[in-house]
């Protein structure tokens, strides 16, 4: 399989209620928005966005990682929605020696508890599985975050270990929790 030629191609993905689509340059204000909010980037590697320029460089990452065939980053939308209510996606894809994708999320505050992620989560983990035909799912989640671990444990991702002093973020080395998933289905 031709993971690059997949993530090169259309990748729209929907759920009951959502739609995923890859960030793109149109989605730069509300992008700086989103990630201007402290609470938002509290578990991230960036620090709260203070120019729209930011924006632009995630953007161009996300499209980057695209073009490049080593990962995606799409924007959640309301179905029949414009507002970019949070970003999820593969920060990165490794076929050769694993066939494995690290999975990311981010949502806005205003729709924290409302289920978004518990709805999102599944369809990226079936695109992992099935679209990619990845063998092994991964995510980092920075200690503190419990929502975020609540979420991948009930989505069948088990806690594998503490990477120590993993990251360096925001001036400061951080410990990085691994969780990952397997599908047995791939050989």
């Amino acid at each position: 399989m031709d993971v690059g030629a997949v993530l090169g191609g259309d990748i729209v993905l929907t759920t009951p209620r959502f739609e995923l689509r890859p960030l793109e340059r149109g989605d730069v204000g509300a992008l700086f928005d989103h990630f201007s909010d402290p609470a938002v980037t509290e578990f991230m590697d960036i620090e709260p966005l203070t120019v729209r320029s930011q924006a632009h460089e995630i953007v161009d990452w996300a499209q980057g990682v695209r073009a490049d065939g080593v990962g995606v980053r799409w924007a959640i939308r309301a179905l029949g929605g414009e507002a970019l209510i949070g970003t999820c996606g593969f920060n990165a894809v490794v076929v050769q020696r694993g066939r494995r994708g690290e999975i990311a999320y981010d949502l806005s505050r205003a729709h924290w508890g409302r289920g978004v992620m518990a709805e999102v989560l599944p369809r990226m983990v079936a695109f992992g599985f099935e679209a990619l035909a990845l063998r092994r799912l991964e995510a980092m989640v920075t200690p503190g975050n419990a929502r975020s671990c609540g979420l991948l444990e009930r989505h069948g991702f088990q806690r594998e270990g503490v990477l120590r002093d993993y990251a360096l973020w925001k001036g400061a080395y951080c410990d990085q929790i691994v969780y990952g998933r397997v599908n047995d289905a791939v050989d």
